[in-house]
């Protein structure tokens, strides 16, 4: 399955044999509100099942960063429950820039489900082009997936530093966050040293949906990426750096590693150097 699908094909695929329908996860949210879940209730793609990020696509805060990765059983459980089945279709959305429907692509790639794509422009494509939206929240059968974690590269701490010394290391925060100027949420400002900044806004064009794959390899390469050269991202807490991901990928660049803790979990250790300005470091 290609890590992007259209309104178009997703809505064929719903319309398609009951079988062969794919799940559809809404991951509406937003950092500053309203709930996600509000906006599921006020309508959402027909037949989607709603999944918090705090909830089902990261476990608890604390040592581990903001949105450490959820533990597989509890994962498993959840995925289970909204109906994923084993070796069969899921379409993931937001309503922002992609980045929170990144995040569920990856996790569901990483427990090793391979049928998974992030619809292109999220809900606002979807409305835009004319499709239909339900208010009535879904009850899918009991899905039978199995968690395998690991079919995703993960980076910790000591090997996120070592990928920005040795290869490319993608901060995916907006500029003043990377630079030091600004930081809202987590203990100290600044950035890993080396890491280049690779805002994530920059991803997608204006509709929201996502820039086609010449345009992501033109600029992974002007951020100096080198055919070849090893990987990795990292951002506020793990979320906005699996759209980092997700557009290597869709650049030709598959494998890259995610540094799941991210700043939250660098910037808790005083130990660990942070740069600042709007240099690597």
């Amino acid at each position: 399955m290609r890590p992007l699908i259209s309104t178009t094909d997703l809505a064929a695929a719903l319309g398609g044999p009951a079988g062969d329908r794919p799940v559809v996860l809404d991951v509406r949210w937003r950092l500053a509100g309203p709930p996600g879940a509000d906006s599921y209730r006020e309508g959402h793609l027909p037949g989607a099942v709603f999944a918090d990020l705090d909830r089902v696509l990261a476990g608890e805060p604390g040592e581990g960063g903001r949105h450490p990765l959820p533990d597989p059983a509890d994962l498993q459980r959840d995925l289970r429950a909204a109906g994923v089945r084993a070796g069969a279709p899921v379409v993931v959305y937001d309503d922002a820039d992609g980045s929170v429907a990144a995040r569920a692509w990856w996790l569901l790639r990483w427990a090793g489900h391979d049928e998974v794509a992030v619809l292109d422009g999220g809900y606002a494509a979807w409305t835009a082009d004319g499709h239909p939206v339900d208010t009535e929240p879904a009850r899918p059968e009991p899905g039978d997936i199995t968690v395998r974690p690991g079919a995703m590269p993960v980076l910790d701490a000591d090997e996120a530093a070592a990928l920005a010394r040795d290869g490319l290391l993608l901060d995916a925060r907006a500029t003043p966050r990377y630079a030091g100027e600004t930081e809202p949420v987590d203990p100290r400002a600044g950035h890993i040293p080396g890491a280049v900044n690779a805002p994530f806004a920059g991803h997608t064009g204006e509709d929201g949906r996502w820039r086609a794959p010449e345009e992501l390899a033109a600029r992974f390469a002007d951020l100096g990426l080198r055919p070849g050269e090893p990987v990795g991202a990292y951002c506020g807490s793990g979320v906005t750096a699996s759209s980092v991901v997700l557009a290597l990928e869709l650049a030709g660049h598959a494998g890259a590693g995610l540094y799941a803790g991210s700043w939250s979990h660098w910037s808790r250790d005083p130990e660990r150097p942070a740069a600042t300005g709007n240099l690597p470091g």
